[in-house]
C-alpha cells in the first residue's frame, strides 16, 4: 500500500486512498482500515503521497555514493524495493532491470569501500498483491515474500554481507 499512502502531519494521520466501483473516492486508516467491497486502491488528486517523490537516488546514486565516500562513510543502510524485484509480487521471474539496478548500487558502494547494510522491508509490498490477493491476509503472500527474499539473497550473496529485516 506504500504507493497509495498519504503524507501525515502532527495533527493528521496517514491514510490509504481508494476509488469505489461507482467512481466515488475515500480514505481509510492505515491501521485496521478495511477497503470497501468493490473498491480499488488509487492515488487521488488533492492528496500528498510522499513516496512518489524523494531524493531520486535511482538516477543519482553514483554521485550520492561519491559524496558518502567523501564524508568518510564506511557503511550505507538501504533497502531493496520488493515491487522493483517482483512488480506484481507473484511474477514468475524477478525483474532483471530491478536486479541490475541494485547490483550497480552495490558495485558502486564497493568501489568506494562502503559496505551495504540491506533492509528487507515487508511493508513495501507490491500494490497488486494488496488489490488482487488481499495482501498479508492471504497466506500465499508469505510464500511470495519468501521467494522475494530468496531471490535477493541468492542474487547478491557475493555483494552483501549484512542483511536486516
Amino acid at each position: 500500500m506504500t504507493d497509495v499512502t498519504t503524507g501525515a502531519t502532527k495533527d493528521t494521520p496517514r491514510y490509504g486512498t481508494y476509488r469505489n466501483a461507482d467512481g466515488t473516492t475515500g480514505k481509510m486508516s492505515m491501521f485496521g482500515g478495511t477497503l470497501p467491497e468493490g473498491a480499488e486502491y488509487a492515488c487521488l488528486d488533492g492528496y500528498f503521497y510522499p513516496n512518489h517523490i524523494g531524493t531520486d537516488f535511482y538516477h543519482h546514486y553514483k554521485e550520492d555514493i561519491a559524496l558518502f565516500a567523501q564524508m568518510g562513510f564506511k557503511m550505507f543502510r538501504m533497502s531493496i524495493s520488493w515491487p522493483r524485484i517482483y512488480p506484481n509480487g507473484n511474477d514468475e521471474k524477478p525483474n532483471q532491470e530491478g536486479l541490475d539496478f541494485y547490483r550497480s548500487v552495490f558495485e558502486e558502494l564497493h568501489k568506494y569501500c562502503i559496505e551495504p547494510l540491506v533492509t528487507i522491508s515487508h511493508y513495501d509490498d507490491p500494490l497488486y498483491m494488496e488489490e488482487k490477493l488481499g495482501g498479508w491476509q492471504n497466506r500465499e503472500t508469505n510464500g511470495l515474500y519468501e521467494k522475494y527474499c530468496h531471490s535477493i539473497f541468492e542474487e547478491y550473496k557475493d555483494l552483501v554481507k549484512y542483511w536486516r529485516h
